[in-house]
């Protein structure tokens, strides 16, 4: 895999990890029941970005390495993967 696509992959990974990150721990206004004038009751308390994007990085980086390792060990082949997606051939 060239540099460029391990570059495009693990931000791939990334993004969709970030999204999937980023409601943990989040406690809105109003669950506090310390709403702040003129804003939204739904809003974050403290949303902890920084430890979030953290996270998302150590996490993307286990899940790149696996798919890294399994790409070029060939452990996963495009026969074995289209026969389990039950795709066409």
């Amino acid at each position: 895999m060239s540099l460029t696509t391990s570059i495009a992959v693990y931000f791939i990974i990334w993004w969709v990890m970030l999204f999937a990150v980023l409601p943990w721990g989040v406690h809105s206004q109003e669950e506090s029941g310390a709403v702040a004038p003129g804003t939204d009751p739904g809003a974050p308390i403290m949303p902890r970005l920084w430890r979030k994007l953290v996270l998302t990085t150590v996490a993307t980086s286990a899940v790149y390495a696996l798919c890294a390792l399994a790409y070029a060990y060939r452990l996963i082949d495009l026969d074995t993967l289209v026969e389990f997606l039950h795709l066409p051939r």
